[in-house]
């Protein structure tokens, strides 16, 4: 339901961008966003952003990150800069997803992309 791409390999300094699409029989689509997950860390939220567009981001990334969200075309994306060595991680999309069929409200987690941050 949930397909992210855009991780790989960057210097500190530099610049990426995630991106993640919905996929399926979906009527709509609330929160949405990307959480990180380091070897023997445990996961934590980057940033969020509503059906709306109200964003939130954590204390480690904000003013270097920002996401952005188009419900036309069922995307969040992740646009990282500034990037340092402590942000190598593997990132996780995460949404929200209506059902069309059921009407039922459901999470769903992407497979998980790697972002390697070198000093």
């Amino acid at each position: 339901q949930l397909q992210a791409s855009g991780g790989g390999l960057v210097q500190a300094g530099g610049s990426l961008r995630l991106s993640c699409a919905a996929s399926g029989s979906i009527a709509n689509i609330g929160l949405m966003g990307w959480y990180r997950q380091a070897p023997g860390e445990q996961r934590e939220m980057v940033a969020r952003i509503t059906s709306v567009g109200v964003t939130h981001y954590g204390d480690s990334v904000k003013g270097r990150f920002i996401i952005y969200r188009d419900n036309a075309k069922k995307t969040v994306a992740l646009q990282m800069n500034s990037l340092k060595p402590e942000d190598t991680s593997v990132y996780y999309c995460h949404a929200f997803l209506q059902a069309s069929d059921n009407r039922r409200w459901s999470d769903y987690w992407g497979q998980g992309t790697q972002v390697t941050v070198s000093s």
